[in-house]
């Protein structure tokens, strides 16, 4: 944990994934990893790129929103207070905006507008995940046998339609017998 909340650390933290959350365009599991993994580890070196991935599979595996690997992130930097605020710092944000949303859109959903805000944000939402999964590859694999691995899942992904548990799972067991 990082000690410095007195010296201003926790704030800058809350107020950066506060105005992030407001990227995370169709869900902010992946969107966000990319550049909190850059101002976590890079920018602030709070944690390590392993620790990173790591508070990123943890909070995959558990129940509940993907997103709260920012509050692991958040605990490393700052504690109990920090797990709290940068929870808060990213849904609240996008919780007020879509209730806004909500309020004033026209009573005619399919119009032009929305259309255009749909049109326009599928490839940034495209980007965005593809950058979250590049970050996480370029953390977890260090092996040949692990991008190999990772190419594989990505090639099944994109020319089947099986379901991602089962090619996640299939990934797991196959690096559990090759002890990846």
């Amino acid at each position: 944990m990082n000690t410095d909340t007195e010296g201003g650390v926790l704030v800058p933290m809350l107020l950066y994934f506060a105005l992030i959350s407001l990227t995370a365009v169709g869900g902010g599991v992946l969107m966000l990893a990319p550049d909190i993994h850059r101002y976590a580890v890079d920018t602030h070196h709070w944690l390590t790129a392993d620790q990173f991935v790591a508070a990123f599979a943890i909070a995959q595996a558990a129940p509940g929103p993907n997103v709260l690997y920012v509050t692991l992130v958040g605990l490393q930097v700052a504690g109990l207070t920090g797990a709290i605020g940068a929870t808060i710092a990213v849904v609240m944000p996008t919780f007020f905006l879509t209730l806004l949303l909500v309020r004033f859109t026209p009573q005619r959903p399919a119009g032009r507008l929305s259309r255009a805000v749909k049109n326009g944000l599928a490839p940034i939402s495209t980007g965005l995940l593809a950058g979250g999964g590049w970050v996480l590859a370029r953390t977890a694999d260090t092996g040949h046998a692990q991008v190999l691995l990772t190419v594989a899942s990505v090639g099944v992904m994109m020319m089947t339609k099986l379901n991602p548990v089962w090619v996640i799972a299939i990934g797991a067991a196959i690096g559990v017998a090759l002890q990846l």
